[in-house]
């Protein structure tokens, strides 16, 4: 059985990195050791599973479907040990996150050393993916998200205030070319892009007028999805940017970015991590909700003043 049980979690690990040397990597042993274990469960199953070229790994119409039939069985395994782990009261395991690359520079990352201190027997996992991804079937036990994005079937927890966005040049930009005063004025300018990674279509600038909505489709030279490139392009004095107003703000107290049209700029829903909804949480998870809530908490409380110097 244990045999059985480490034969399908390698080949899951296979499944989803397409790659024998990452899912070593993720199992801690050596790719070889892992082609050995999937040739192993070929062979009992008597099946061909994964489809083995010089360039690539992929699965075999088989393995599709076997790997889609295996993931919420191999997930209700998972979470039966976590149910030992509920009658410890301990977080302990690998609890593994998938979140967008902004919210892990503003929200996570200053937060993850004081987290693991205070659970040293809790490995932690980060995929940092801009795309909205099924956590479900990916083997996630939560995501990181903007609130208008997320499934109502989810659980949601608040982790930031409502996000804002930000319309910035560079200084350099704006001495060759007119700021502009209206949104209309956007479509004279050299706009930056963003190619959406789930859809694959280049996202309007949503704004607001007179409490309206209003969809921007701009027009520019430089089209990314990367929202890191897109700030780095403005710096450079490429073009005019959409971005997040977290992303923006030291650029713009630095006097690097230049802002315009602020008042045309929406507020919309923050961050929130999210996770299926199951009657008890898992140790894990549970001890990493209630440290972001802490984690908030601290962060809105107002810092007390000091009184002014005496004479």
């Amino acid at each position: 059985m244990a045999d059985d049980l480490s034969g399908l979690i390698a080949f899951l690990a296979v499944a989803d990195k397409r790659s024998f040397t990452a899912a070593a990597a993720e199992l801690r042993v050596t790719p070889s050791a892992v082609s050995q274990t999937i040739r192993a469960l070929e062979e009992r199953v008597g099946v061909r599973l994964v489809q083995r070229t010089t360039r690539s790994v992929g699965l075999t119409e088989a393995g599709d479907r076997f790997a889609q039939r295996l993931r919420p069985a191999l997930s209700g395994v998972h979470e039966a040990f976590e149910s030992l782990d509920e009658l410890r009261g301990k977080p302990t395991g690998t609890l593994r996150l998938n979140v967008p690359r902004l919210g892990w520079s503003v929200l996570i990352e200053p937060l993850l050393a004081r987290f693991m201190a205070q659970h040293p027997e809790l490995r932690v996992e980060i995929a940092i993916d801009d795309a909205f991804v099924d956590i479900v079937s990916r083997g996630f036990d939560a995501g990181i998200r903007i609130g208008e994005m997320l499934d109502r079937e989810m659980v949601a927890v608040p982790i930031s205030p409502p996000l804002r966005m930000a319309i910035v040049a560079s200084p350099s930009y704006f001495a060759t070319h007119p700021r502009p005063k209206h949104p209309r004025d956007l479509l004279a300018h050299d706009c930056i892009n963003y190619r959406s990674i789930a859809s694959g279509a280049i996202r309007p600038w949503d704004l607001v007028q007179d409490g309206r909505d209003l969809a921007i489709a701009v027009d520019g030279r430089l089209v990314t999805n990367d929202s890191d490139l897109m700030l780095r392009a403005a710096l450079d004095g490429i073009g005019v940017a959409y971005l997040m107003e977290d992303q923006t703000r030291d650029a713009i107290a630095k006097k690097q970015l230049v802002r315009v049209l602020e008042r045309f700029c929406p507020t919309f829903p923050g961050y929130y991590l999210y996770y299926p909804s199951r009657k008890q949480l898992a140790p894990k998870l549970a001890a990493f909700v209630q440290f972001l809530r802490s984690a908030r908490r601290g962060a809105s409380r107002p810092r007390p003043t000091r009184a002014p110097a005496g004479p």
